[in-house]
């Protein structure tokens, strides 16, 4: 007999339970069991081969994705902090000096960047991680990381100016340069007189004077080769040296620059004559030797008084220049005006009158004589310079014995036996009492002066 009951299940009635099913029945429809089919065997699998590593390298890819975009934000923030405008709100000057992590560390503190390590790491993808130079640095406002980097690279330190007026000598400019702080180490014994060019020297924090000095005496070379080539071609000088010899005469005698080719002429037109220059600044350097000034009158033994510069003594120019000339009394040397003026006396106003001949010339001392008065006395008054005596210079070719032009000079000293006279660099950039360097009260500095004969 077949069992129905195993070959298909029973349907359940309408509105029984079976297996959690509710089967709705019609009323009075008879309950019919049914059964819902076993749920399927649970089957297994077996892992397949390679799994796991494939597995990893999902997970490794995915980080590096993460990664990869991590950097990418990292670079686009990072770069652009590094070209954006800095946080200073003004220019700053700070000293660097040390590794990168040092030097990013330092403008940090100064307010200079922002982010250190953006700076290292700029500096080391844009190839400048040695290229660092330490030194003093002006950074302007708002600069931005790579402004800064250039700045650094570049090594644009900042520039000082030392200023070396002209007419000085190489033992006071060496005194200047001495007594500047902003320079470092010593200078070998001073140059030769007349061997420096003055003017102004931009240079960084911590230059060393030598450095200056060497500088000054390469400019010096080519000022003087330039003025050499462009001179007059009548002009009675033999060689480049003389000409500045007469340069530094030129230099000495008047701060006024438009008359410096003037004061030229009177000096070349008594060298052609045969004439002595009698200039009072050589009178002085031959001694103090170029260590300061008088500070002081010239007496008037010292005009009698025979050294190698001289030029009251000495026929034609002194021995050697007589201070460093600048760049117009040199070319004031080598192209003189065109003037017969022989003779020049201060005019009161720091400048000079201009004279052909020695009767006109006694008139522009006369009219001095009357300023001079009207000034009254002045303790500045006659400072390296000897007085302007209607018979201190003469017409003669020959010039007249030394002890006539002293006894001619001395009818204008005083008691004291100190001659009174306009100095003529007084007020401006070129008087001595301005420039001097040295303790003039100091026989440690100047040389113990002749007594009044």
């Amino acid at each position: 007999m077949v069992d129905d009951w195993h070959q298909k299940p029973p349907q359940a009635a309408r509105g029984d339970v079976h297996y959690g099913r509710v089967t709705p029945r019609s009323p009075g429809e008879a309950i019919k069991p049914t059964f819902a089919p076993p749920p399927p065997p649970r089957v297994r699998r077996r892992p397949q081969r390679g799994g796991g590593f494939l597995s990893a390298i999902s997970a490794f890819l995915t980080l590096v994705l993460i990664l990869a975009v991590a950097a990418g934000s990292a670079i686009y923030f990072g770069r652009g902090e590094f070209y954006a405008q800095g946080p200073l709100r003004e220019t700053r000057i700070v000293t660097v000096k040390g590794g990168n992590q040092i030097v990013a560390e330092a403008l940090q503190r100064e307010g200079v960047i922002n982010h250190p390590l953006i700076f290292v790491v700029g500096l080391h993808v844009l190839g400048a991680n040695d290229a660092i130079k330490a030194g003093e640095y002006a950074f302007k406002a708002g600069a931005s990381m790579k402004d800064v980097m250039d700045t650094l690279v570049a090594g644009r330190s900042v520039q000082y100016p030392v200023t070396i007026p002209e007419g000085l000598t190489s033992d006071q400019i060496v005194a200047r340069l001495l007594a500047n702080d902003l320079l470092a180490g010593d200078v070998k014994p001073a140059p030769v007189e007349g061997t420096l060019l003055p003017e102004t020297y931009m240079a960084p924090r911590g230059t060393s004077r030598q450095s200056i000095i060497d500088r000054m005496v390469v400019d010096h070379r080519k000022a003087v080769a330039l003025a050499w080539e462009s001179r007059a071609s009548d002009l009675p000088l033999k060689s480049p040296d003389e000409l500045v010899i007469l340069a530094s005469i030129i230099e000495k005698e008047t701060a006024v620059e438009a008359e410096r080719a003037r004061v030229a002429a009177v000096f070349v037109n008594r060298l052609r004559k045969g004439m002595k220059l009698q200039s009072d600044p050589t009178i002085v350097y031959g001694i103090v030797g170029g260590k300061g000034t008088l500070g002081r009158g010239i007496r008037k033994s010292e005009i009698a008084e025979a050294t190698p510069y001289n030029t009251y003594v000495v026929d034609g120019l002194p021995a050697g220049p007589i201070a460093n000339p600048g760049r117009a009394s040199l070319m004031a040397a080598a192209n003189p005006a065109n003037t017969d003026d022989l003779y020049f006396v201060a005019d009161g106003t720091g400048g000079h009158v201009f004279a052909k001949t020695y009767e006109e010339h006694k008139r522009n001392v006369a009219a001095w004589r009357k300023i001079e008065a009207g000034q009254g006395a002045q303790p500045a008054a006659g400072v390296d310079r000897a007085a302007p005596d209607e018979e201190e210079t003469q017409t003669s070719v020959t010039p007249p014995p030394v002890n006539e032009l002293a006894d001619a000079a001395a009818s204008g000293a005083g008691a004291d036996g100190i001659i009174r006279a306009f100095d003529a660099s007084e007020g401006t950039r070129l008087d001595p009492l301005k420039n001097k360097t040295y303790d003039l009260t100091s026989p440690k500095t100047v040389p113990q002066l002749p007594a009044i004969r």
